[in-house]
């Protein structure tokens, strides 16, 4: 049976609420970032559960080395997603995200409730589903561009059910909970890969760097998965125990330097609500560039670890009522881009 509909925005307030008072600059401080091993993952799985649990709990964020996803694939995603993004304006407008969907192509669309103004990036969504003839690029633009992203996708959903196997098992579901809650097979599967480009600021104005290349927010999702660059840095992170403690008016935030190799992890705002708030999401956003660092443009690739839309979240103490996945996210989005009421 479904869950009982909540009024607009019901579940979604808390989080827009905060959202909506942390873009200020904050201070920054450093912080130990967990960097935690996956190889020989079958074998040291309890290992490794505990370590990505005290990452999880203790810090907020995590990197993972010797996760599955070859270096070669990782670069070669990278490779597509910048032919993509070179492609011109008026071609990418045919791949343009439609209403009501999350495929397709963006430009300057995220206006996060934290900043106000547009996050300055383009973007590019893949949720396979959705995803048909006329919003992947032909195969005579991009030479195997679908094909990779569709690799590239599936070894990000291994990776991200064997860090979501390991919660599973801390919380007490059974440890292929949270891979059946995101079964790629079904047709309510919404797990996504963002292609993000965000802007070169070489030849910009002073009053451009005033801004955030994507302003401060937490992720809707269970888990994202980022791939970054080396040398294009910019990610800062504020884990969500220390954002309760300060308040939001005091935030300190923590740069995230790319590591070649590694998988920068955060907890979303639906497995906070899954794990009864044991686990809280983590306050992320990119800032500008210094005029003395690197000014290029900076490519990131996350992947979104979103439940089936008919997948119900209600954690093991029953600490919130029951929604669906799809009812969660919809009163997310339509909370931060819809207006408030």
């Amino acid at each position: 049976m479904s869950p009982s509909p909540v009024p607009p925005y019901g579940n979604a307030r808390p989080e827009l609420d905060r959202e909506a008072m942390i873009g200020g600059q904050g201070t920054c401080i450093t912080r130990d970032i967990p960097m935690i091993d996956l190889s020989d993952y079958d074998r040291r799985k309890p290992v490794i559960t505990d370590a990505l649990w005290d990452a999880a709990t203790r810090v907020g964020f995590f990197q993972v080395i010797n996760h599955g996803i070859d270096t070669a694939d990782v670069d070669a995603a990278f490779a597509a997603a910048g032919r993509f993004f070179e492609l011109p304006m008026e071609q990418k407008t045919h791949y343009a995200r439609r209403p009501g969907s999350n495929v397709g192509w963006e430009y300057r669309a995220q206006v996060r409730p934290s900043t106000g103004t547009p996050d300055n990036k383009e973007s590019y969504q893949i949720t396979l589903p959705q995803m048909g003839a006329d919003t992947w690029p032909a195969e005579s633009t991009l030479p195997g561009f679908q094909a990779r992203m569709r690799r590239f996708e599936r070894q990000n959903w291994v990776l991200g059910m064997k860090i979501l196997s390991c919660f599973a098992i801390r919380l007490g579901f059974d440890a292929d909970f949270f891979t059946c809650n995101h079964d790629p097979a079904s047709a309510q599967y919404q797990s996504t890969l963002r292609l993000i480009h965000y802007m070169s600021m070489e030849n910009a104005r002073d009053a451009d760097f005033e801004f955030w290349r994507a302003g401060a927010h937490s992720d809707f999702d269970c888990l994202t998965l980022l791939h970054q660059r080396p040398g294009q840095g910019g990610l800062q992170v504020c884990p969500g125990r220390d954002a309760d403690a300060r308040g939001t008016d005091t935030l300190a935030w923590t740069d995230v330097p790319p590591v070649a190799g590694a998988v920068t992890c955060n907890i979303g705002d639906m497995l906070m609500r899954w794990s009864d708030d044991r686990l809280k999401s983590t306050l992320h956003r990119v800032r500008m560039p210094r005029r003395d660092e690197y000014l290029g443009p900076r490519l990131s690739l996350p992947f979104f670890c979103q439940a089936n839309r008919d997948a119900v979240i209600q954690g093991p103490r029953k600490k919130y009522a029951p929604i669906t996945a799809r009812d969660y996210l919809d009163e997310r989005i339509r909370a931060n881009y819809g207006g408030r009421s």
